[in-house]
């Protein structure tokens, strides 16, 4: 009897040590906070962030990405301009280094607006709080899908990689929303 104690007690131990390892340097849980990226995602929904990613590679256009926003608070964003690029937008149209590039996740509700409405005001990286020419080597820009409630990059500047947290790879709560995010 004692030594199955021993046997579970070890057991507890090695899949304590184990949880912590991957919840600190492989996959972290995060819960959306607010509309800010609707409608790709929504408030209260559970997802799961890799943190290995960005440890083995470098932010993608377009991933969805947490970082450290304050010491308490994280954000979950979308990467619109990488290390080296400048952005700009105008009458709703997206441009990196001046090419025209399309953001299919909010292709829908931009269309869907009346005559004459934008859905993402007008701005160039040189207008963000920073001042940046181009976005520095250790930086990302960072807007929410719902670009008239989102504070991003707009808001506080380029993020430096050093803050990011991970990707946000797959939604898992409620049910009905679960999906992987690409």
């Amino acid at each position: 009897m004692k030594r199955q104690i021993i046997d579970w007690i070890k057991a507890l131990a090695i899949a304590a040590v184990l949880a912590i390892i991957v919840r600190l340097f492989l996959f972290a849980p995060v819960v959306v906070e607010g509309p800010s990226m609707l409608p790709s995602l929504h408030n209260n929904d559970h997802l799961i962030v890799s943190k290995i990613n960005y440890t083995l590679g470098s932010p993608h256009r377009f991933d969805i990405v947490v970082f450290h926003a304050t010491e308490r608070r994280d954000y979950i964003k979308r990467v619109i301009g990488l290390p080296g690029e400048h952005v700009a937008v105008e009458d709703d149209q997206l441009f990196i280094d001046g090419e025209k590039v399309e953001e299919p996740f909010i292709e829908e509700t931009v269309n869907s607006l009346p005559e004459g409405e934008t859905y993402t005001r007008d701005f160039t990286l040189q207008q963000l709080e920073d001042e940046h020419e181009k976005i520095p080597e250790d930086s990302v820009l960072v807007l929410g899908d719902n670009r008239r409630n989102s504070t991003d990059s707009r808001a506080f500047g380029v993020v430096p990689l050093e803050r990011v947290v991970g990707e946000a790879v797959f939604s898992y709560w409620p049910p009905g929303r679960m999906q992987w995010l690409d």
